[in-house]
C-alpha cells in the first residue's frame, strides 16, 4: 500500500500522560467495503476524499490499516449511567485513531468504532453490526445540517464477518469525528482517584484546545467551567427546539467540546408529549424529552464536583471556598438554558423578541400538540407557511398536516401578537422556514434503511435518507414521504444502543 496521499496526522491526545489512555490497534476484518464517505467533510479535514475511497482508504477505516502519523489509542473515563456511578469504564469498543487539523484550523479526532476489544471492554467483543453504524452515521449527519452542535461521520465500511447479538448480523466500523471526545466522565474518572495532578493536566489540555480565552482569566478552570455550562446550556436548547432525544445522557456521553455524542438509542418525536422515552434500558423515563435539561444541569454538578481539587487557586483555598465557586458557576445554567432556548422559540414562532407573554403563548401551543397528538415537526412547519397570509407556497405542507378547529383560538392569539412584531411578513416567514425544519431522520425512516441493509444488503434505503436530510429546511413535495410521521404499523416505539 501507498501513503502518499495519507493524512496529515497531528496528534496531541496521545502526547499526554498514559494515565489517559492505553496504547491500541484496532482488530482487522476479514474483507472490508465501503458503505459510504462524506465527502464533504473530508475535503474540510484536508483528507483527499479519493484517497479516502481507495482500498488503503477503506483499509483505515476498517482498521486493517494504520497510515503513518496515526497513534491508535483507547481512552479511560468513568461516568454515571442512569444516576448509578461506574467507576471504571472507557473505549470498549472504539479506538482513537489520530487528529487532525481542519481547514478551519480547528484539531478533530478521527475514531474508529466498533474497531474491536480494547483494555476498557466490558466483556463484549468491541465489534459493531451494520445497524448502529447507519444509525450513527444518519443521526448526525443530519443534526449537522440541523445546525446542532455534533460528532460527524467521515465514513462507515463494513466488515465481511457476522457479529453475534441476539442473532448474527453484518458487522461494520464507523469513522467518528469530534473536536475531541474527553468526557464529563473523563474528570470523574481521574477525580474519583484523587488524581489531582491528572486533573489539572487535563484541565490545562483542555483550556488549550478548547477554551484558550479561559486561559486569560485570573482563574483559568472556572473560566472553562463556566464556557462548559454555557456550551452545554446552548446545546440542550437545540435539542429542544427540533424534538430530539438523547435517550442515554449519561456523564459519559457528554463531550465537554460541547457536541452531541452517541446516537445509539436516540430519536425524535412525532407527536408532542413531554414525557416520550424510546430508550429500550431507560425504563423510568429518566432521559425523556422533558427532562432533558434538567438532567445536563445534573451532569454538570457531577463535573464540578469533580473538579473542586483544582477550581479554587487563591492562596486561602479550601473545599468551602471551592463549592462555593462551583454552585455560582452551576447556578448560571437555568438561565443559560432559558435564554438560549427563547432566542430559537422566538424564531419558531416568527418573533424578533421574546417577552413573558409569549412564554405563555408557546406553552399553549404546545398543550394544545399534546392534547392533538400534533407532529411536532409539521405543526412548527405549518405555522411557518402561515406567517405570510400573501406569500404564494408552492411547495406546502398543508396535505401533511393542517390545523384542526381546536387550534382555531390560539392562531387568532399567534397572528394578533405578529401584528406587535416589527418585522415584514416576508422577513418572518424566511426566519421561521430556516428554524423549523421540515425534513428530520424519523424513527421509521431510519428502521427502514437499517432493516433493507441487515436483510438485503441493500444500502440505496440508507444513502437516499441520508441525501434528504442533508437539506432538512427545503421541501421538496416528490419527497413527502420522508416528512410523513409514521403509520400505525410503522411505528418504531422502542430503540437499542445495538453495539
Amino acid at each position: 500500500m501507498t501513503s502518499a496521499k495519507s493524512p496529515i496526522f497531528d496528534n496531541s491526545y496521545a502526547k499526554q500522560a498514559e494515565r489517559f489512555f492505553s496504547p491500541q490497534a484496532p482488530s482487522t476484518v476479514p474483507a472490508p467495503a465501503l458503505i459510504r464517505i462524506n465527502t464533504a467533510l473530508a475535503a474540510e479535514l484536508g483528507i483527499d476524499p479519493q484517497w479516502l475511497a481507495s482500498p488503503e482508504g477503506i483499509a483505515t477505516m476498517a482498521g486493517n490499516h494504520i497510515p503513518d502519523g496515526a497513534e491508535p489509542i483507547a481512552t479511560v473515563y468513568a461516568g454515571h449511567q442512569f444516576g448509578g456511578w461506574n467507576p471504571q469504564l472507557g473505549d470498549g469498543r472504539a479506538v482513537l485513531l489520530g487528529e487532525l487539523i481542519g481547514k478551519n484550523g480547528t484539531r478533530y479526532d478521527w475514531q474508529l468504532k466498533g474497531s474491536g476489544r480494547t483494555p476498557y471492554s466490558r466483556g463484549g467483543d468491541g465489534k459493531s453490526p451494520i445497524g448502529p453504524v447507519l444509525r450513527e452515521y444518519i443521526l448526525c449527519e443530519a443534526m449537522a445540517a440541523l445546525k446542532v452542535p455534533t460528532t460527524r461521520a467521515l465514513g462507515a465500511v463494513s466488515s465481511g464477518e457476522m457479529v453475534f447479538r441476539d442473532q448474527a448480523l453484518p458487522g461494520a466500523v464507523f469513522s467518528r469525528v469530534a473536536q475531541s471526545h474527553i468526557r464529563v466522565g473523563t474528570m470523574q474518572f481521574f477525580a474519583s482517584r484523587r488524581d489531582t495532578e491528572a486533573l489539572q493536566e487535563l484541565s490545562d489540555y483542555l483550556i488549550q484546545r478548547h477554551f484558550p480565552d479561559a486561559a486569560q482569566a485570573s482563574n483559568p478552570v472556572v473560566a472553562m467551567l463556566d464556557e462548559i455550562i454555557a456550551r452545554q446550556a446552548a446545546l440542550i436548547a437545540k435539542w429542544q427546539s427540533i424534538g430530539f432525544i438523547h435517550g442515554v445522557m449519561n456523564t459519559d456521553n457528554m463531550l465537554l467540546c460541547g457536541e452531541t455524542i452517541d446516537y445509539g438509542p436516540c430519536a425524535f418525536m412525532d407527536s408532542y408529549d413531554p414525557a416520550t422515552v424510546f430508550s429500550s434500558i431507560d425504563h423510568n423515563g429518566r432521559y425523556a424529552y422533558g427532562n432533558q435539561p434538567g438532567i445536563a444541569h445534573w451532569n454538570l454538578a457531577q463535573l464540578a464536583q469533580a473538579l473542586l481539587a483544582i477550581l479554587d487557586n487563591s492562596p486561602d483555598a479550601n473545599e468551602d471556598s471551592a463549592v462555593a465557586l462551583a454552585q455560582h458557576a452551576l447556578d448560571a445554567f437555568p438561565e443559560l438554558f432559558l435564554k438560549a432556548y427563547q432566542d430559537i422559540i422566538k424564531d419558531k414562532l416568527g418573533l424578533s423578541r421574546f417577552t413573558e407573554q409569549d412564554d405563555t403563548l408557546y406553552q399553549d401551543l404546545l398543550k394544545l400538540m399534546e392534547a392533538e397528538k400534533a407532529d411536532f415537526t409539521l405543526c412548527f412547519r405549518r405555522l411557518a407557511e402561515l406567517a405570510d397570509e400573501g406569500a404564494c407556497i408552492n411547495n406546502s405542507v398543508r396535505e401533511l398536516f393542517e390545523f384542526n378547529d381546536s387550534f382555531t383560538p390560539w392562531l387568532q392569539q399567534w397572528r394578533q401578537r405578529l401584528t406587535e412584531d416589527t418585522q415584514t411578513a416576508a422577513e418572518r416567514q424566511a426566519h421561521m422556514f430556516k428554524a423549523n425544519p421540515v425534513f428530520i431522520p424519523r424513527n421509521h425512516l431510519v428502521q427502514e434503511a437499517i432493516t433493507a441493509a441487515e436483510r438485503n444488503n441493500d444500502l440505496s434505503v440508507f444513502n437516499q435518507l441520508v441525501d434528504v436530510l442533508k437539506t432538512p429546511h427545503t421541501f421538496d413535495p416528490a419527497k413527502q414521504r420522508y416528512a410523513l410521521p409514521a403509520k400505525p404499523n410503522e411505528r418504531v416505539l422502542q430503540t437499542f444502543c445495538g453495539t
